[in-house]
């Protein structure tokens, strides 16, 4: 690595950092501690699980911040630079503005490769241990509780080995409506249940009125038959059913794929976890759009100052999640397409990035 690659990189790490304490203070101070209070004041929230809270919280907070911080530090640095004149001597040294853009991409990019891994090992474990915190730590809500499409996967040395798939779970009687069980070997599906209700009687699930397709024989041939009463092959109780359940952000993108691919073979609409599939790596990737738009917005002449670098990236940040906003709601209302709805703030930005970094290499 070049003397010029190492300071320019030195200059962008200290706004980076700056970036991240302070876009994530405003989150932790706007949001999370307001939360933490109410759990304290109204539930009595003991000391240990409010600390436990806010580590939790920290995650998909500090993930968020990431794309905001590599702005405002590709903003600052080349704004100080260009402001005490180093960029001018520089580039009458013969050296182009590309070749002192390229550590900061090299960096944008890196930082967004991380902020994919960090998002997808991380956050959805971290997002789920505050959940459950909150709901049965704090609110102490272990009763099983009514919700719609159940999923339980069993799984065997990570080797799915069965799905099984619920319409609804009726609390009050403890009752899984529209069942569909899907068994696997070897990756492929070799028996199939379906049955229309299910209920948990004498610590088990006893199906009701059903099918059963058996496509293990010679040639996937299908056999089918039907039952009054059947066992359901699943040895959790109600109310580990509910408690297993999973947000979309508990998730992990591989934990998506699946939901998405079961929930189509049941013909439920999944925009909305098509949408989050997507952003788990548009957001990330925002990184490396906002330092093609913050670096050549960094040498003009007027972007000397910290205080409207800083403004200047209050504004672009509004722009790109309001555009994310609403095409989020599109997608997720599938008035467009999720891959769209996820990528398109980041598209826009690829191209203004581009557009600003031709002006500026002029």
């Amino acid at each position: 690595m070049r003397i010029l690659d190492k300071y320019i990189i030195k200059e962008l790490l200290g706004p980076f950092v700056f970036g991240i304490a302070a876009f994530s203070s405003v989150f932790i101070g706007t949001s999370t501690l307001f939360r933490i209070a109410q759990y304290v004041t109204k539930y009595g929230a003991s000391m240990w699980i409010v600390t436990q809270l806010f580590v939790y919280s920290l995650p998909p907070i500090v993930v968020l911040t990431f794309p905001m911080s590599m702005l405002l530090a590709s903003l600052l640095s080349f704004g100080r630079l260009s402001g005490s004149s180093e960029i001018t001597a520089m580039r009458s040294g013969g050296i182009s503005f590309y070749r002192l853009a390229t550590p900061v991409f090299i960096v944008a990019f890196g930082v967004s490769i991380f902020a994919v891994i960090f998002n997808e090992f991380v956050v959805p474990q971290a997002n789920e241990r505050y959940n459950h915190l909150v709901h049965y730590e704090i609110e102490k809500n272990t009763a099983p509780k009514s919700q719609e499409h159940i999923i339980i996967k069993d799984i065997q040395s990570d080797v799915l080995q069965r799905l099984t798939y619920a319409k609804k779970f009726d609390a009050d009687s403890n009752t899984l409506v529209g069942v569909t069980v899907q068994e696997f070997e070897n990756g492929s599906v070799t028996r199939v249940e379906n049955a229309e209700t299910a209920t948990w009687q004498a610590d088990r699930w006893i199906m009701h009125n059903g099918t059963i397709h058996d496509i293990s024989g010679a040639n996937n041939i299908s056999r089918v038959l039907t039952f009054t009463e059947q066992v359901l092959p699943v040895n959790r109780d109600p109310k580990a059913i509910t408690r297993d359940q999973k947000k979309q952000e508990e998730m992990s993108m591989k934990e998506l794929k699946q939901e998405i691919r079961l929930l189509k073979s049941q013909y439920i609409p999944t925009a909305t976890y098509e949408v989050e599939l997507h952003q788990r790596l548009a957001i990330p990737l925002a990184s490396f759009v906002f330092a093609l738009i913050g670096t050549p917005l960094g040498l003009q002449p007027h972007r000397s100052s910290s205080s409207i670098g800083l403004g200047l990236s209050i504004i672009i940040i509004f722009i790109y999640y309001g555009i994310m906003t609403v095409s989020t709601a599109l997608g997720q209302g599938a008035a467009i397409s999720p891959v769209l709805a996820a990528w398109l703030p980041d598209i826009i930005g690829i191209f203004a990035g581009i557009y600003l970094i031709r002006k500026s290499a002029k």
